[in-house]
């Protein structure tokens, strides 16, 4: 069974949310603020921390406490402005209003392992290198902070440099069959990407209009 903490002030919608993982066999604990979780997740070891990032004073210290000491996957509750901001401790978000099936088939795809299919231990295009074996990026030999998702969504398009995506195939592939969701979220991932590893002389993601994205097969750099 999936264990889940919930971090998250408590209302209408953390309600609603709970009574929606308990009905699908989800195991779910809530916690009102940071000094809360830490307190639970010492007593517990829950699979998922799922947090609502507006809700949650010092969120963001949280999850950087918990990915550094305890590698716990994270799920953040966040509106576009947010997801667009988040630094690599979030593994992978839902934007509001929350839709608790695609809650659930996040936080189960976060406990996989990362394994996924086979590819080369270091992708290089240009300046950006993808350590496929340590799940790192470096841009210029610096390290760039990815979340989960967005590591898995450029290594999946490194590896098919010039192959045009659909953002349905991208979520098929990348969020698997079981994803809820529309495909904004393809489009907010690519923003966030593009904001991270590119910039007025540097392209390796590009928009094929209508279709989807491909990524660049020389990347400038």
């Amino acid at each position: 069974m999936l264990q889940v903490l919930l971090v998250a002030r408590p209302g209408e919608q953390a309600s609603k949310l709970t009574a929606e993982l308990g009905r699908h066999s989800v195991l779910c604990s809530m916690a009102e603020s940071a000094e809360s979780a830490l307190q639970v997740t010492e007593k517990q070891q829950p699979d998922v921390l799922i947090i609502d990032l507006a809700g949650i004073p010092e969120s963001g210290r949280l999850c950087s406490y918990l990915k550094r000491g305890r590698k716990l996957p994270i799920l953040a509750i966040a509106s576009l402005e947010m997801a667009l901001n988040l630094d690599g401790t979030v593994d992978d978000f839902v934007l509001v209003p929350v839709n608790a099936r695609e809650v659930i088939a996040r936080a189960k795809r976060l406990t996989h392992n990362k394994a996924g299919t086979a590819s080369p231990e270091r992708i290089v295009r240009g300046s950006l290198v993808i350590d496929t074996e340590k799940y790192e990026v470096y841009l210029g030999g610096e390290p760039v902070p990815l979340t989960y998702r967005e590591y898995e969504l450029l290594k999946f398009l490194a590896v098919n440099p010039g192959r045009v995506f659909t953002r349905d195939a991208l979520l098929n592939r990348v969020w698997g069959d079981d994803f809820f969701g529309g495909d904004r979220t393809v489009d907010v991932h690519i923003r966030r990407l593009r904001g991270k590893i590119e910039d007025e002389t540097h392209t390796y993601i590009e928009t094929v209009r209508n279709i989807g994205y491909r990524f660049v097969k020389q990347g400038a750099g």
